[in-house]
């Protein structure tokens, strides 16, 4: 398995595997498409991967996984992104006060059920973490509540803090928080 820097090449992979997960969060019950989540188009995957940061995790020439991380300046063009800045200073984080200009949004994650349990999340979060220390000393995300497995390998694997909790657009949230640097532990 390799761990790198996606390129422009693997923008069509990532866009298919974006449209085709999309509920993968979801619990089987509730996927009926009732609820929604975010996909991004081949442009936006094309900017997040040439500008931003977008991690693969690839297999015998597949991609099994992949995670992204972005800037405030992309992802603040949809409403919870931007109710997520807004929160920024009322965020009690015992390292840091949070800033548009001191943290990224991390998120989403994505492994093929079948490679899951095999080390793949942490390499990947591990990955993007040294990538983004470069310019950025924290990530942030959300994560929906009822969601517990994404919580689970976020808090346990990936060392996230949970730094506060919201409601958006009928849903609830944790919003989780990791420095990106190992002199922030």
């Amino acid at each position: 398995m390799k761990i790198r820097l996606a390129t422009v090449q693997d923008v069509a992979t990532l866009a298919r595997l974006e449209s085709t997960q999309l509920q993968d969060e979801l619990v089987v019950e509730q996927r009926n498409n009732s609820l929604s989540g975010q996909s991004f188009s081949k442009v936006d995957l094309t900017c997040l991967v040439t500008q931003h940061w977008v991690v693969v995790a690839e297999l015998d020439g597949d991609i099994i996984g992949y995670v992204i991380a972005g800037r405030w300046s992309f992802f603040k063009q949809w409403p919870i992104y931007r109710n997520l800045l807004n929160r920024l200073p009322r965020i009690d984080y015992e390292k840091a006060k949070l800033t548009e200009k001191n943290c990224c949004q991390y998120g989403p994650i994505w492994i093929a059920s079948e490679h899951r349990g095999q080390g793949i999340f942490e390499a990947l979060v591990l990955f993007v973490r040294k990538a983004v220390a470069k310019e950025l000393p924290y990530m942030l995300t959300f994560i929906a509540e009822e969601n517990a497995g994404s919580f689970a390998a976020h808090t346990r694997k990936g060392g996230m803090q949970v730094v506060d909790f919201i409601s958006f657009d009928e849903r609830d949230y944790y919003l989780l928080v990791l420095a990106t640097s190992d002199s922030f532990f």
